[in-house]
């Protein structure tokens, strides 16, 4: 018997018990359904993750001070006071950087009139702008000319705009950063994402006049220290050209031993998406995991129907292995039925998996959307798991169906 004739077969016997198969369907269609759903969230959470960090700029090093051991974070990575302004100034000499952006960070109250908002405070250089893909979307950026003169002047990002500043135009208003006025230069275009920082949610103001206004720790030279130092390379092929350079020129100017480790950490943006990655890639396995539970209990479903069938059909096998059919074609025939049900449960669920990844994409949580991605490999995978399912539970109840004595057979009743 051809592999064709099995599967009329089966489906006429599918067909004939229309309640019990749709009933034996459903741990299949739920199960296909809930890894769609699953790996699309993941999938989303990785894109959306993937989209943040390259938001942050082009073939972008951070330079952080403070050092990181093998397996613990030592010397105060990002919190210590080794980097200093004159280290971004001595940068600048390099000819693989394209753009420096040294930084100073931290919290901050603004408030206009009887209005004030918490956001995060970034004294910076112009090209900040360019190094960290910040846009302006009306007014300006900051100059090199508020640099020198240690400028009260601030760009604010979208959200606070949109705190501060409703239906009011923000352009030469003036602001308290910390009770000290800033007159309002420019508005950032709105960048979305979320995290732990959102990318909109920010001040910005010259990096001079943050040292000023807010004093910082000084190095043991007495140079002010600055948080993070980010720095662009023209190419990404000049990345590790780059980091190679920067570390040579920054042990040099802190007097570190080529022994001594060194009191500052480059960090490119490849790692960070690399590390990002693995991350949401684990997360991703483990909702899809969660979810393919479902699938292996729809199997057992399989199973146990599968055997139903057989003990209800035992004189009719009797009488097909009596007109000849071997035991191969009894096995082909139960294993087919098991398969044609989880293909269709699965084609069923990866319908449904879609329109419930669909409606998951439009479920806001505060400003941000939670993000879905169907991908054409989660759909094979779950069309391969869920005819796998079939195979494995199915195989037991088609090899016992195959195993039966015909004459045995005959006389059940």
């Amino acid at each position: 018997m051809n592999l064709l004739e099995n599967f009329r077969i089966a489906v006429r016997s599918l067909m004939a018990n229309r309640l019990r198969s749709g009933l034996t369907m459903l741990g299949v269609i739920i199960g296909v359904m809930a890894v769609i759903a699953m790996l699309s969230i993941g999938r989303g959470a990785q894109a959306s993750v993937t989209e943040q960090i390259e938001a942050m700029g082009t073939n972008l090093l951070i330079i952080m001070p403070g050092r990181s051991g093998q397996g613990v974070m030592r010397g105060g990575l990002g919190s210590a006071i080794t980097l200093t302004y004159k280290d971004a100034e001595a940068l600048k000499d390099l000819e693989t950087i394209s753009g420096i952006a040294p930084v100073i960070q931290g919290a901050a109250q603004i408030s206009y009139g009887s209005s004030s908002v918490q956001t995060y405070l970034v004294g910076t250089t112009p090209d900040y702008s360019s190094v960290r893909n910040h846009r302006v979307a009306y007014g300006s950026f900051l100059t090199e000319s508020h640099l020198k003169a240690r400028s009260l002047v601030a760009v604010l990002g979208a959200d606070v705009v949109d705190e501060l500043f409703p239906g009011i135009d923000p352009l030469g208003q003036t602001v308290r950063i910390n009770g000290v006025p800033f007159r309002v230069i420019g508005v950032l275009e709105r960048k979305g994402g979320g995290g732990f920082i959102s990318q909109d949610d920010l001040a910005i103001i010259p990096i001079t006049t943050a040292f000023t206004r807010f004093p910082r720790k000084a190095n043991y030279r007495g140079e002010p220290s600055v948080s993070v130092i980010y720095v662009q390379t023209a190419d990404d092929s000049l990345l590790e050209d780059a980091i190679a350079e920067i570390e040579m020129l920054l042990r040099r100017r802190h007097n570190l031993l080529p022994e001594e480790e060194a009191d500052f950490t480059i960090i490119s943006q490849q790692d960070i998406l690399t590390i990002a990655g693995n991350i949401t890639g684990i997360f991703t396995i483990f909702l899809g995991g969660i979810a393919a539970i479902s699938l292996i209990v729809g199997g057992i479903g399989i199973m146990n129907i599968m055997l139903v069938s057989v003990t209800e059909r035992t004189r009719e096998i009797g009488i097909r292995m009596a007109v000849g059919a071997k035991r191969r074609d009894i096995l082909l025939q139960f294993l087919t039925e098991a398969v044609v049900l989880s293909l269709l449960g699965g084609a069923i669920g990866i319908l449904l998996g879609w329109l419930a990844s669909w409606g998951i994409s439009q479920i806001r949580m505060g400003d941000s959307q939670i993000r879905t991605v169907v991908s054409l490999d989660s759909i094979l995978l779950a069309t391969l798991f869920s005819a796998a399912v079939g195979l494995f539970f199915g195989l037991y109840p088609a090899n016992r169906a195959a195993k039966l004595n015909p004459i045995d057979a005959l006389r059940y009743e």
